[in-house]
């Protein structure tokens, strides 16, 4: 399909939850497809803009939009947390409501203004099968067969928890790299280390499939709390600090829901000559 640019090239927004940063392109009103090459010459933070993930806004069916997630590898995401709940504050603000749905593969999400700035939205129930993860074999996803015996959480993509004595002192960017491509993980996985600070209070540092390490994620954020939760090493109402700031997160009868700040940073537009010579 033909690129479709206005005279200025490719509108987009850059926006952030907690550092975790994302490029937001709005395609409601004219379609604006990206090849993969295009994808990661965008989130290249030297020649293109950066970004953890990539979004597409869509008009909804029977929702208030649809959004598509791409990571930093041009990858198809399933679910993205805080670019969820940036997104909705934006469309919040675009309408002046305090509540809406929002499609994306992970299923309709719910979001509303949470009061003095915050955002939250519903990312749904965790899956805690092992074939809803999901992983290789059947097996307990509690504690898994790695080392350190991990606990595995499904929020639409697979995560990988890691609860540890001190978050800070572990080798990220060497464990998270491993444990992405642990042959028990099929798809891939999200993988979190994560120390417990204090009653319902959580230190946790992440590394995203198809991004590396982030400054936080929002779905990392759940599938922490739900492992944690089922550990009994917390209740189920927590917060979270992150590489990017705190986050709370509570696993209720209808979901987990996430609570924080967003900022929209600035807008501008792709040239032409970037995008034709990134496909």
């Amino acid at each position: 399909m033909q690129q479709t640019t206005g005279p200025s090239g490719l509108p987009f927004m850059k926006m952030h939850g907690l550092g975790n940063d994302f490029v937001v392109i709005d395609a409601r009103v004219e379609d604006r497809p990206l090849t993969d090459a295009q994808v990661v010459a965008i989130a290249h933070r030297h020649m293109g803009v950066g970004f953890d993930q990539l979004a597409v806004i869509t008009p909804g069916d029977n929702t208030d939009a649809n959004l598509t997630f791409y990571n930093a590898d041009g990858s198809l995401s399933a679910a993205c947390g805080n670019a969820t709940r940036c997104i909705a504050r934006h469309l919040m603000d675009e309408t002046g409501r305090d509540a809406l749905t929002l499609r994306t593969e992970r299923g309709v999400l719910a979001a509303r203004d949470a009061g003095g700035g915050l955002t939250s939205v519903n990312m749904g129930a965790p899956l805690l099968n092992w074939d809803q993860v999901p992983l290789a074999r059947a097996m307990d996803t509690l504690e898994l067969p790695i080392a350190g015996a991990p606990t595995a959480t499904g929020m639409g993509n697979p995560h990988c928890t890691f609860f540890v004595n001190d978050a800070e002192a572990v080798d990220l960017a060497t464990r998270g790299a491993e444990i992405e491509h642990h042959p028990l993980f099929p798809e891939r996985t999200n993988v979190q280390f994560a120390h417990v600070l204090g009653p319902d209070h959580l230190r946790m540092r992440v590394w995203e499939r198809g991004t590396g390490i982030t400054m936080a994620s929002g779905s990392s954020s759940c599938a922490v709390a739900v492992a944690a939760a089922r550990r009994g090493l917390t209740g189920r109402s927590v917060k979270i600090d992150l590489d990017g700031g705190q986050i709370a997160i509570d696993w209720r009868d209808d979901g987990v829901w996430m609570t924080g700040p967003t900022m929209h940073v600035f807008s501008g537009h792709f040239t032409r000559d970037f995008l034709e010579a990134a496909k």
